[in-house]
């Protein structure tokens, strides 16, 4: 007897996302992520046929190369000096 292999059970993660799943894989409005993209902030899509596909590893470095906020909300909510990624260096 043969079984049939279930291959979306072995796949961790999509590869590609729908520009609404993109913009919730990145905690964005949809709008939001579209100006982002029209702006050159966020990668442009891919295409498959017709089919408009955000490259899940290209959505990553777009998000790294996002400058990090340096106005110190942290320590205004009681972070006691600043910060707290120096503790790993």
């Amino acid at each position: 007897m043969t079984t049939k292999p279930v291959t979306s059970a072995k796949l961790p993660f999509r590869r590609g996302l729908a520009e609404s799943e993109a913009a919730i894989y990145l905690s964005l409005s949809a709008s939001f992520f579209r100006d982002l993209v029209k702006r050159g902030v966020m990668p442009p899509p891919r295409l498959i046929g017709k089919r408009r596909v955000w490259d899940v590893e290209e959505l990553d470095i777009a998000f790294k190369a996002l400058p990090h906020d340096s106005s110190g909300v942290a320590a205004s909510h009681g972070d006691s000096g600043g910060n707290s990624w120096a503790d790993f260096e």
